[in-house]
């Protein structure tokens, strides 16, 4: 199949899923109202609480849930063959992931910018709250170890990303000054702020830096971990405008760039005669490696960020919420920035599928489960960029590295933003006030405790890798459950919220309990794995419990009047 038809198809599913089904959304189930006053007006602090330009927190937004796991998702669920990835990609996207994450949205901004963990006490129960927090607790310390250590990797693996990597912190200074303080135009810092980062790409291509075995007394991983643990916390206690936004704005900018890249180097590959590529990989693989788990469930939890996660309903109702300007920009920024994580995910697969050569590189490559991953993409995507639009292969691959690096970057400092929360609101739930400062320091010290675990090689990092799909996903499914409960209470269609809820719950927990089994397996035996996996597995049952309790309240009970929620009017200053 030519992979032109392959991403003709995924675009035109996305566009119809954006243009016509989140529309309804906004429309019917959420009723979506510019009249009401969002947190970011009501509680603004110049901090957390800011107002912010639609397309700048769509950036924050969109590279903060992106990362690393809607390249490693679909790198590594290929090896089920094209076609079960291309569907959960494309029609996950439109109906599970926009939902779930605009919903997320929705909910936070019209309870005050709480999280989800906060609103679970309101629409599930205290109890259901409690255990709530500690399976975000687990999945928010999995994204911070587990991240810092693909990071590393990737800057040791391509250090041409080194300095574009680095750089594009000073360059989101520059721009939160020029659009903050300055109050420049956007559009023309944009332009110099993407032109600068571009600059810094071209510079790292022609400058690798590369840290040498023994450097002030560390090895590369070490370096590079500790290096990324610092600016986490400091950018985790900035005020947003600082860096926060800026940088993810600048990144989102710069992502659809290297998306136009991929996506035109197919397209202008189809005329170029030793350019031309077709997809290699199996459309099913019915042929799989021993020790590859059944694509039910996996397929499910393996293609998590891409699809659907959990962490995007972290990042929506931890600091997307904080600063949403107006209640209608909930959808582009929401709806719209699932959309464009799954544009990334349909660009893996491609990538993989079609920029190999042969079907035996293919096979090659997926020998094993596991195998392929963020460099399976650059390695893929940067031969199709070399044969489509002629560019060498080492700026190809330098300029994919750098989004890959961005895009974890971004959700390892949200990561440490949003775990810095839940260190104080667990602190609350005990009477125990912990400062920011105080939390950031706790942060830290098990954020690098699990990723030191195992060594100095950073092994602990990803050791925890293999629950993190699992834990997303019954993540995603817990606030889908909110959701549901909120839309029953107003008498709003809540069908939108419970297919998906149903679906992803039960692939998710069918998954949990395929893995518990997995980590006793003589020869193989993680107990480490197996009492985290218990306890996830627990949480979300009482959850569950907690919440279909919850589901049959509310239909019993008066509906909630509509007047409840547009109570509070004001007017807003332009942002």
């Amino acid at each position: 199949m030519s992979p032109v038809l392959l991403m003709a198809i995924g675009l035109a599913i996305f566009a119809l899923g954006y243009f016509v089904y989140s529309r309804y959304l906004a429309k019917r189930v959420y009723r979506l109202n510019d009249d009401f006053t969002t947190p970011s007006h009501e509680l603004r602090d110049g901090v957390d609480y800011v107002p912010t330009n639609k397309f700048v927190l769509w950036g924050h937004h969109f590279t903060s849930v992106a990362g690393a796991a809607p390249i490693v998702g679909p790198a590594v669920a290929l090896i089920w063959g094209w076609v079960p990835a291309f569907l959960w990609v494309t029609l996950g996207t439109v109906f599970f992931a926009g939902m779930h994450d605009f919903g997320a949205l929705w909910a936070s901004v019209r309870n005050k910018g709480q999280s989800i963990g906060a609103l679970s006490g309101r629409y599930i129960g205290k109890r259901g709250a409690g255990l709530f927090l500690i399976v975000i607790f687990i999945l928010l310390l999995m994204v911070i170890a587990a991240f810092s250590v693909v990071i590393t990797n990737l800057l040791i693996a391509t250090p041409t990303a080194v300095i574009p990597a680095w750089g594009a912190i000073g360059v989101a200074l520059l721009v939160g000054v020029a659009v903050y303080r300055m109050r420049l135009p956007l559009l023309p810092v944009t332009v110099v702020g993407v032109a600068a980062l571009y600059g810094l790409i071209l510079l790292g291509d022609a400058v690798p830096v590369v840290i040498p075995e023994n450097f002030l007394g560390m090895t590369p991983t070490v370096f590079w971990i500790l290096a990324l643990f610092i600016y986490g916390a400091f950018a985790s206690l900035l005020p947003v405008w600082v860096l926060l936004q800026p940088r993810d704005y600048i990144n989102g900018v710069q992502l659809f760039i290297g998306l136009i890249l991929l996506y035109g180097a197919v397209v202008i590959g189809m005329f170029v005669s030793d350019g031309a590529h077709e997809i290699v990989a199996p459309a099913i693989n019915t042929n799989v490696p021993d020790g590859t788990p059944s694509i039910v469930p996996l397929l499910f939890v393996t293609i998590a960020c891409g699809a659907i996660s959990g962490f995007h309903g972290m990042v929506s109702s931890g600091t997307s919420s904080k600063q949403l300007d107006k209640e209608t920009d909930s959808r582009f920024v929401g709806y719209f920035g699932a959309v464009g994580e799954g544009l990334l995910a349909l660009g893996t697969i491609i990538a993989i599928s079609a920029g190999l050569r042969t079907v035996a590189e293919w096979e090659e490559l997926y020998s094993a489960f596991g195998e392929a991953g963020v460099q399976s993409f650059i390695q893929g995507g940067g031969m199709l960029m070399e044969s489509g639009l002629g560019l060498p292969a080492s700026l190809s691959s330098t300029v994919l590295a750098t989004m890959a690096v961005l895009f974890a970057a971004t959700s390892l400092d949200t990561g440490f933003r949003l775990m810095r929360f839940v260190v104080q609101e667990m602190g609350d739930r005990v009477n125990l006030r912990i400062g920011k400062y105080a939390a950031t320091g706790v942060v830290l010290v098990l954020g690098m405790g699990l990723t030191f675990s195992q060594g100095l090689g950073a092994e602990g990092g990803l050791r925890i890798w293999p629950l993190f799909g699992t834990t997303n996903q019954l993540m995603a499914s817990l606030t889908l459950l909110i959701l549901a409960v909120m839309l029953i209470r107003k008498r709003r269609n809540p069908w939108p919220a419970l297919i998906p809820l149903v679906i992803v719950f039960s692939m998710s927990f069918w998954a949990a309990i395929d893995q518990l089994f997995s980590f006793t397996t003589p020869g193989s035996q993680d107990w480490l794995l197996f009492v985290i996996d218990c306890i996830i597995i627990v949480s979300s049952v009482l959850v569950a419990v907690e919440g279909i309790r919850a589901i049959v309240r509310a239909v019993n009970e008066p509906a909630e009047p509509e007047d409840e929620d547009a109570k509070r009017t004001a007017v807003r200053e332009e942002v």
